[in-house]
């Protein structure tokens, strides 16, 4: 009886261990490179060969059946996949060259718009000899080298198509920062225009035509064209107060009904006017008076002969306020004292604390000193400007004297101006029932001897039979 040789058994468990890993192995590849949804996929075999093909497909059916090596289907199934991927490639080529005939048309490059022209020509072209192939059956695809070469051709076109977007943005970037240049430069050359219309103003206005003012040739013209000038000073204070005020988160609106309980703005910005009134009427008050206020330490002043006043003026008319005030042979001087005098009435201590945090600049001035911040440049440059309005007035050899006009007083084009942009030709319109009066002066008006300098006004509209309009 023979005996079983170990070694041929051995032989046999190692050729079905063999046949076992290989099923293994060829399962692991199908589940690593079939799709979830049951696409065939081609691998290649170098050793083994089915079907004459040096290549079989796979396909994931929907009850988990394998299609065998070399089936038809299966192999048809791979060549339209490779003739759908070819077809896709050749899309995503038409679009690149697309892209890059749209880029070379600005700035325009005739020998690119040539180039990308005929790939776009060539892919059509590729695309027309596929369908023939395909209508004819005469499609003669690796599917697997077809598919690769196609995702290769689709991928170098979609990084043409990315470098294309990126070279149109880099190109609106440049064209942004040559607008925000250009921009920047006019912003600048503005800058430099106001300030130097500023300058002209500030300086060459008025106060170049009163310089050598001599008291015989004085007239009410030089107080008309010196008041205008004071108030350009008012008006740029009001402003950086209510840049303040909103810093602080003040209620303008409420802050103006405060000035003028009963007023109705027209419109938003009209606001800013009962400001205007509340810091005119400040600085102006007791104007008629020689040292602007009514003691007994004015009554001096009335002996004061014209000249003196004059002097005055042509003194402090070309001064830098800043450098006068911070003088000490002028810390107590009359312009010094009407400084000092006018800010405190005008800039109360609870509104200096709110726009400022603490109350630093009145602590300075009560203790015979000027502040240098902006706030008070802005208010002595005005204050000093209403001084030297009010020595100019008292040059003359006229009296001058300051009025306000009454609310609800009757529009009258000889002693009043309209301040608002609605221009009132007459201060009744026919037929309406309604009259425009007077709810409160901006700016008053001055009477030097017979001569009227036209109060500014806030006119708003009464209806004709209202109490207010009789």
């Amino acid at each position: 009886m023979e005996t079983v040789k170990p070694k041929s058994g051995l032989n046999g468990k190692s050729r079905l261990a063999k046949t076992f890993q290989k099923v293994i192995n060829l399962r692991s590849a199908t589940k690593n490179m079939a799709s979830n949804n049951g696409i065939g996929i081609c691998i290649l075999t170098s050793q083994h060969k089915f079907g004459g093909d040096d290549s079989f497909c796979i396909k994931r059916s929907s009850n988990n059946h394998m299609e065998k090596p070399g089936d038809p289907r299966a192999k048809h199934r791979a060549v339209m996949e490779a003739l759908v991927a070819k077809l896709f490639a050749g899309i995503t080529s038409i679009k690149a060259a697309y892209a890059e005939l749209q880029m070379a048309q600005y700035p325009y490059n005739s020998e690119a718009i040539h180039v990308a022209d005929q790939a776009v020509v060539d892919e059509l072209k590729a695309i027309s000899e596929l369908k023939r192939a395909f209508l004819k059956k005469e499609l003669d695809l690796s599917p697997q080298v077809t598919i690769m070469l196609a995702e290769i051709q689709e991928q170098q076109s979609l990084m043409k198509t990315y470098g294309i977007t990126i070279k149109k943005l880099e190109a609106e970037v440049e064209m942004k920062e040559s607008a925000i240049s250009e921009l920047e430069k006019q912003l600048q050359e503005a800058i430099a225009f106001n300030k130097t219309i500023e300058k002209r103003l500030n300086a060459s206005g008025p106060i170049s035509i009163l310089d050598n003012l001599q008291l015989s040739a004085l007239n009410p013209s030089h107080f008309v064209q010196f008041l205008h000038y004071t108030l350009r000073s008012v008006r740029n204070f009001v402003k950086l107060m209510n840049k303040e005020m909103e810093s602080a988160h003040w209620d303008l609106d409420s802050a103006a009904k405060v000035i003028e309980p009963e007023a109705i703005f027209s419109k938003p910005s009209h606001k800013y006017f009962a400001f205007e009134s509340f810091v005119c009427k400040t600085m102006l008050e007791g104007f008629n008076f020689p040292n602007f206020s009514p003691t007994t330490e004015s009554e001096s002043f009335n002996k004061v002969p014209r000249e003196q006043y004059l002097n005055e003026f042509k003194k402090l008319k070309s001064v830098n306020v800043k450098h006068f005030l911070s003088q000490k042979q002028n810390s107590n001087s009359s312009f010094a004292k009407f400084t000092r005098a006018k800010y405190l009435h005008l800039v109360h201590a609870k509104m200096e604390c709110s726009l400022f945090g603490n109350l630093n600049q009145r602590k300075q001035i009560n203790g015979g000193d000027f502040p240098d911040s902006v706030f008070f440049i802005y208010f002595s440059e005005m204050a000093r400007r209403a001084w030297l309005l009010h020595r100019l007035a008292f040059s003359f050899d006229q009296e001058v004297n300051i009025f306000q006009v009454p609310r609800n007083c009757r529009f009258s084009e000889v002693y009043m101006e309209n301040v608002s942009d609605d221009s009132i030709v007459s201060c009744e319109i026919p037929d309406s029932g309604v009259d425009f009066r007077v709810h409160f002066t901006v700016v008053p008006g001055f009477k030097i001897g017979k001569t009227v300098i036209q109060s500014q006004v806030y006119l708003s509209p009464v209806t004709v039979n209202s109490p207010a309009s009789r």
